[in-house]
């Protein structure tokens, strides 16, 4: 079988398809062999594992991801996909279950129980820029049971999630991510990788989990209020940040007193706080 990681055989599945991309999915499939080695690599695919593909595509990573690992399940929200993965380009695969669904509608737990027995699970994908903050995020929240994630993103939201204290792509998915796991760009993927090219470059980013979260605070929940509220106005003040928004309700001179403890200056701003220190903050305003 002709793998897709050649655009010859890509524009020809797509020709006898007569499929038409759509702008709403924010669909750019991968042509670049090399490219999808590396993902496989990064992402330590074995026979002993599940894999979750999100957004499949024409089933270019899929055919590699079905070589690789003991099983996969792959979520399509583009209904004119599922006849070419299902009766082409995944046919011959007998370990590779397709769901056509949107993937944050999707019950991961309950599907990790049933195919995995609850352990640990890998995801791949190649997301949608538009949506790949709620994605990541979901599988956080959810507390979907997983070892890593290794994601095609735009280069700038890679950036982000890599970045630390003090830079100017630090913000609360910064945080958010490395309060969850240990990012690593394995790699930058420019817009000729892709079909049709996208207008910004992209970078594969490897999320690993932490079995334990690194620091240890009293409500999650509360502690990204203060992260988003932080970073909602990035001029001002962490103090002023922080008595302004109205999910939090908290009083200045309650922040200023926790702020002392921690040895920060009131003068301070969001972007200057550790993780650790984030979190501390949050459990001297809630306590």
């Amino acid at each position: 079988m002709a793998t897709l990681g050649n655009p010859k055989n890509t524009i020809e599945i797509l020709n006898k398809y007569q499929f038409m991309f759509q702008k709403r999915f924010g669909q750019n499939f991968l042509i670049d062999t090399h490219v999808l080695e590396k993902i496989i690599k990064s992402a330590e695919i074995t026979k002993e594992d599940l894999v979750l593909e999100i957004g499949p595509g024409i089933g270019t990573m899929t055919q590699y991801l079905c070589e690789n690992a003991r099983e996969v399940v792959a979520v399509e929200i583009d209904k004119n996909l599922i006849p070419i993965l299902e009766n082409d380009t995944l046919a011959p695969y007998d370990n590779v279950t397709i769901i056509n669904e949107d993937i944050l509608k999707v019950d991961l737990n309950t599907l990790v129980q049933e195919k995995n027995a609850g352990r640990r699970i890998k995801v791949v994908a190649n997301l949608p820029y538009y949506i790949t903050t709620p994605i990541i995020m979901g599988l956080f929240e959810a507390h979907v049971p997983l070892k890593n994630i290794t994601v095609m993103v735009q280069k700038e939201v890679a950036d982000r999630m890599q970045a630390g204290p003090g830079s100017k792509d630090y913000g609360a998915l910064s945080l958010a991510v490395q309060y969850y796991a240990t990012p690593y760009i394995v790699a930058n993927v420019p817009p000729n990788c892709f079909m049709p090219r996208p207008n910004v470059g992209s970078a594969v980013i490897r999320l690993t989990l932490h079995e334990e979260p690194t620091v240890k605070v009293a409500d999650e929940a509360f502690m990204f209020r203060i992260i988003r509220a932080s970073f909602n106005q990035r001029r001002k003040t962490l103090v002023n940040g922080l008595t302004n928004a109205a999910e939090l309700s908290v009083s200045k001179e309650q922040v200023q007193s926790a702020l002392e403890q921690l040895g920060l200056p009131v003068t301070v701003r969001g972007e200057a706080l550790t993780l650790e220190q984030f979190a501390r903050l949050s459990n001297l305003l809630k306590g």
